[in-house]
């Protein structure tokens, strides 16, 4: 291993400098944690019989806010109810993931979460006061969005609010609280309270993303199983202005915290995030007191180190799940269907890949381009994410919490062998971070017909790639990637026959709407105006698809890979698109 740099040499106590308080800046902002948004009454409440809707989300937090957006933009109105007037408090969720920013991004507030947000894609473990691995969850270029950003949860919320806000398709109401659900057999029927009294609503569809404790879920007399880890972790958000590198650093066993682990994240506005493990015999109202917390806090920074306490927390956690996202025409998403531990930022991350793949999906059975049972490949592929979620989850904490001395041992040895030797370092687990699942056994891939050496398999995550638009200007390929069936034929420098053009015209005219991109390498292509180019002047999509010219892809509007060919036939293209609407 080379020699690490200076700031990889300090031990963990003098980790950084934390500058006199006279020296820390605030940033101005707007303060989306004091914020409270109004009750009014809706006149829903006076109307007999009761108002009917489309789809109902309830809670307007991360996953729903991000529901109820990409079924509006979808052309769907939705109805949003939150039992609460205000945004989330504390930093909460605070690592999005790079797969949850290009969701944000077709939804219009990826660029603006980004920007606030601090990007990191490096992280470093230690053990004792030894550095012994450091990881790259980036190692490529030509990708848009980091690996991660920080960004505590009430701005990521606050930027969806306010998108919602202002989307006229989505009836966002306050303190309107959810106390009933009935079932019919077309829709639900809820009984809702507002401190105007109750009402009563109708939904063809309910999305219910309304937390861990899931007042949806209980109406239903459901319930989520799984593991409770018996352990306890104090979160304290501090705010310093410090010299620290915007990494994840995570130690396990450190001197300054003796026989626990303990994480630093950077967050904006000089606030950096501290867990610091304390043992299942922790009483967590004595924890949270700032006698016990500035020692610990002090103990990692310096005597001498200048910080406030922004927001203090102890938490314990559960890796479990609903046994079914789907309940008739209830349909559970986020921390109401799973949870885990937040070792890995698997929470909010994989929650808000649900919202994506259900929007879709929900669209096309309301609009008559799919059956029903399209929704039953939701709880399937989503349920699948949950258990590889789950799995990762209770790995990372069996690892950072052994129960036993022998499982302390092991993780010991391997923390001591990763100082030197490679096959250790696959070993050490801190937290497996957030990817996002590749759907290989979804009924609605199209097998391949070719071999291929490229990951883009059928199911998996379309990779984003810089590309130049028809105009010459600099774009990105997911941005290609818009919500619709999208499909992309690789060209190279060749100009696609005229029978090939005719024939993509009609499939970009059928029932289904098919946006069609031709993809060139920088020589003029001949295309109609309603087809899209991008030119792969640097080779980064052709490498990372494996194509060749006449190759092509179908993509799903979750940008998830449907099928692909090596050569264009229209028949083909058809029954991959009837299958992946659940219509084979």
């Amino acid at each position: 291993m080379p020699a690490a740099p200076a700031s990889r040499q300090r031990t963990p106590r003098r980790i950084g400098r934390a500058l006199p308080a006279a020296r820390r800046q605030r940033v101005t902002h707007t303060d989306y944690q004091a914020l409270e948004f109004p009750y009014q009454k809706h006149a829903d409440q006076s109307r007999q019989p009761p108002a009917a809707h489309r789809v109902i989300v309830v809670g307007a937090g991360p996953v729903g806010l991000t529901a109820a957006l990409d079924l509006a933009q979808r052309g769907i109105a939705v109805v949003l109810l939150d039992d609460d007037c205000r945004l989330s408090t504390g930093s909460r969720a605070i690592c999005f993931a790079k797969r949850t920013l290009e969701i944000w991004d077709r939804l219009g507030v990826g660029e603006r979460i980004a920007s606030k947000g601090v990007s990191w894609h490096v992280g470093r473990v230690f053990f004792r006061d030894q550095e012994v691995w450091r990881f790259d969850l980036l190692p490529e270029p030509g990708h848009r969005r980091p690996a991660f950003v920080n960004l505590q949860q009430y701005y990521a919320e606050g930027y969806l609010y306010e998108a919602a806000r202002d989307h006229p398709l989505i009836d966002l109401r306050w303190k309107n609280k959810v106390v009933g659900i009935a079932q019919r057999p077309d829709g639900v029927d809820l009984q809702v309270e507002t401190p105007d009294g109750p009402y009563t609503l109708q939904a063809q569809w309910l999305i219910a993303c309304d937390g861990a404790r899931s007042p949806v879920r209980k109406m239903l007399g459901q319930e989520a199983h799984g593991r409770v880890f018996k352990d306890r972790f104090l979160i304290a958000d501090v705010r310093m202005t410090a010299d620290f590198p915007a990494e994840r650093w995570f130690w396990f066993n450190p001197p300054f915290h003796p026989n626990q682990s303990v994480l630093l994240h950077m967050q904006p506005d000089n606030i950096w995030r501290i867990d610091f493990q304390l043992g299942w015999n922790a009483d967590p109202a004595e924890a949270v007191k700032p006698a016990n917390v500035l020692p610990r806090i002090r103990a990692l920074l310096g005597a001498d180190a200048q910080f406030e306490l922004e927001w203090v927390s102890v938490y314990t956690f559960a890796c479990e799940r609903m046994d079914t996202f789907r309940h008739g025409r209830v349909l559970f998403a986020g921390d109401a269907a799973h949870r885990v531990s937040p070792f890995g930022a698997r929470g909010a991350n994989s929650g808000v890949q649900d919202a994506e793949n259900l929007a879709w999906k929900l669209q096309a059975v309301l609009d008559g381009l799919a059956p029903e049972t399209l929704i039953d490949t939701y709880t399937a592929e989503r349920e699948l994410a949950a258990d590889e979620n789950l799995l990762n989850s209770t790995r990372s904490t069996d690892f950072i919490t052994p129960k036993s001395a022998a499982s302390r041992s092991f993780r010991n040895a391997v923390l001591n062998l990763a100082r030197e030797h490679p096959f250790a370092r696959g070993l050490v687990n801190s937290g497996r971070l957030s990817l996002p699942t590749a759907y290989a056994d979804t009924p609605l891939n199209t097998p391949d017909d070719d071999t291929y050496a490229s990951r883009m398999t059928p199911g998996a995550v379309a990779l984003d790639a810089p590309v130049q638009a028809a105009d010459g200007s600099d774009a990105w390929w997911l941005s290609y990637l818009d919500g619709r069936f999208v499909l992309a034929l690789f060209c190279g420098g060749l100009q696609p026959e005229a029978a090939v053009l005719d024939a993509l015209q009609a499939l970009s005219a059928g029932a289904a709407p098919v946006r069609i991109v031709l993809v060139g390498d920088g020589a003029p292509l001949d295309a109609p105006p309603q087809f899209s180019v991008a030119h792969d002047t640097q080779g980064h999509l052709v490498q990372r698809y494996d194509a060749r010219p006449g190759t092509c892809y179908l993509l799903r509007p979750d940008q998830h890979l449907a099928a692909r060919w090596r050569a264009f036939d229209a028949a083909a293209v058809a029954q991959a698109l009837a299958r992946a609407l659940g219509n084979a």
